[in-house]
């Protein structure tokens, strides 16, 4: 299975300028943000690492194990982006870098005032009218795959930061608001999804998503949706994108293919089963969609799970 959006490739250093084999460190400075680049070429383990303010850390290159206090330990790969709150204690394993396979990972530093009155502003100024709901950047969900809007934003704030442009802290700064809000996003659609079965009722998104998730072999329309929402069609639409960072349609796809996966276990169920009971009324739609997502084929993917 495909990780999420990888960043675009940074030029490791130069062999002659590192200063160690381990976690050799570049740092650039801009007003609020410090971006750090990281790479390792021999193994290592328990390395500690910790940070004074809120990190953005996201991997390029290469493999790490990570173990956060209070948590399970981890993979760290390409494409996947771990969030830590200031002054969090990280322990980091190394067990595949080498000089011929090298890891390599950012880190970005954020100012915790810069995030609070970010968020702040956010509230004041963005907050939907029609849901009891705020902006807040959170630490439960502090692991997850990159869309590609989180990567796009972290490839532009690494080319700003690396870049000699005079105005790069103005632009930095409108990148590091639109980066905390694409990470809020994804961490509501991934809270809401994961409270929707369990609680309903409690607000208007929950309620939406899970009659989603109720639904998903049937015809599911925005009209429909924006109807139960009891919202106007085109108010639904923004309403939903600005809450989760997606489409409906995005939405609906992305769970029919956790459900079509979900499915695919089951060595008894044909591809055109499959694709029918996750609400695919045309098979070369869903195989297509299917590998674009996941990378594979549903038949390849159920080979391998078999």
């Amino acid at each position: 299975m495909p990780n999420g959006t990888s960043l675009n490739k940074i030029a490791f250093t130069q062999q002659n300028k590192l200063q160690t084999l381990v976690e050799n460190r570049r740092i650039y400075n801009l007003n609020g943000c410090e971006l750090n680049i990281f790479e390792s070429y021999e193994t290592a383990y328990q390395v500690p690492l910790a940070f004074n303010d809120v990190v953005i850390t996201s991997m390029i290159a290469g493999k790490k194990v990570m173990h956060l206090p209070n948590k399970p330990s981890f993979d760290y790969l390409p494409g996947e982006t771990v969030i830590a709150n200031a002054r969090e204690k990280m322990l980091i394993d190394f067990p595949e870098a080498s000089e011929l396979n090298p890891s390599q990972c950012i880190a970005l530093t954020l100012d915790g005032n810069y995030v609070a009155e970010t968020v702040q502003y956010l509230n004041h100024h963005y907050n939907s009218s029609t849901e009891a709901s705020s902006w807040k950047l959170t630490f439960d969900h502090y692991h997850f795959q990159n869309n590609n809007e989180i990567a796009s934003s972290l490839n532009k704030l690494i080319r700003i930061c690396c870049g000699d442009d005079l105005a790069k802290n103005v632009y930095a700064d409108l990148n590091l608001k639109e980066l905390l809000i694409r990470l809020m996003q994804s961490q509501n659609l991934k809270m809401a999804s994961a409270e929707s079965l369990s609680h309903s009722n409690s607000s208007r998104l929950n309620y939406v998503l899970n009659y989603i998730q109720q639904h998903l072999s049937s015809r599911i329309s925005v009209d429909l949706l924006s109807r139960k929402a009891y919202l106007g069609r085109n108010h639904f639409f923004k309403w939903f994108k600005e809450q989760l960072g997606i489409t409906p349609l995005e939405y609906i796809n992305q769970e029919r293919i956790r459900l079509a996966k979900q499915l695919l276990t089951d060595k008894n169920s044909s591809i055109g089963e499959v694709s029918l009971q996750c609400g695919f009324n045309d098979v070369n739609y869903f195989v297509r969609l299917f590998k674009k997502t996941e990378g594979i084929t549903p038949g390849a993917y159920q080979s391998v799970r078999l």
